[in-house]
């Protein structure tokens, strides 16, 4: 398992402009780094990731038939994790063979007080979805997501 901070240097994430959603992206070394990094890209428009406690962890697997579709129902899996069980994420770990995605997603119950979440992840959605090797050696992976 990959804990927090250990990263390949190319995993980031960033927000893009989207009227009145939050566009997310994440890169990575490899597939499933840009969807772990995606993920944070979501979780730090709802929060500042670092806030949680990775206290429990939370496996999620999926299968799609291309990898764009696995991401939007990978972070469609955590916001129906976290709505379910009353979680909120601080750190991922995402393997993809083929069209098999094998998530892990770790975090804590939420605390109004100390959390204190800026907005609600209604949805994934398909808009503006990309999954591509930009250069190689560095995956993008984008969505917009309802809030």
């Amino acid at each position: 398992m990959v804990a927090a901070g250990d990263h390949v240097a190319t995993g980031r994430w960033e927000h893009f402009p989207h009227d009145a959603d939050i566009g997310v992206r994440g890169y990575g070394a490899t597939p499933g780094e840009a969807c772990e990094q995606a993920a944070l890209a979501m979780m730090a428009a709802i929060l500042d990731p670092a806030t949680v406690r990775l206290e429990q962890a939370i496996d999620i697997a999926l299968e799609a038939p291309r990898l764009d579709l696995l991401l939007v129902d990978w972070l469609n899996a955590l916001i129906y994790e976290m709505a379910e069980r009353r979680m909120l994420f601080g750190a991922f770990h995402v393997e993809i063979d083929h069209n098999r995605l094998k998530g892990r997603a770790l975090g804590e119950a939420v605390s109004r007080t100390r959390h204190a979440p800026a907005v609600e992840a209604k949805g994934a959605t398909y808009t503006e979805l990309a999954f591509v090797e930009d250069r190689p050696g560095l995956w993008r992976a984008q969505c917009v997501i309802d809030v």
